[in-house]
């Protein structure tokens, strides 16, 4: 049976609210370094345009806004806490990873949670 990794995906909907869904990409085993044994490798690949270290200072607060672009957060340290506009919330932890696909729409709110964070953003095609 295939293995899968999970992450949330953050999304607008036709009304414009975001909202937070939980999704699985499935992984492979690929000899993807040879001579190295196989890996477990996702079966899609995400085509990547950037990416961008992120430091979120202690005490910063947003207010709602849309991604400004289709892209891959991946948190690396710290603790932050995400809002949709329907105030779903969710409490991301360092190795948590979240698709931000709402680009329209009321957009999420974030701050980081006892102290600064550290993430990896991955703009995508």
């Amino acid at each position: 049976m295939p293995s899968t990794v999970k992450f949330f995906r953050l999304y607008a909907d036709d009304d414009g609210e975001s909202h937070f869904e939980e999704l699985e990409a499935t992984m492979s085993s690929v000899q993807y370094a040879p001579p190295a044994p196989p890996l477990e490798v996702s079966s899609e690949p995400m085509e990547a345009q950037s990416i961008r270290w992120v430091r979120f200072p202690e005490h910063w607060n947003d207010g709602a806004h849309p991604s400004p672009r289709r892209q891959l957060f991946i948190l690396l340290e710290g603790e932050v806490e995400g809002w949709t506009s329907g105030g779903e919330t969710q409490l991301f932890k360092a190795g948590d990873r979240v698709l931000m696909e709402d680009t329209t729409g009321k957009g999420h709110g974030a701050r980081p949670i006892n102290g600064e964070a550290l993430a990896v953003m991955i703009a995508l095609e």
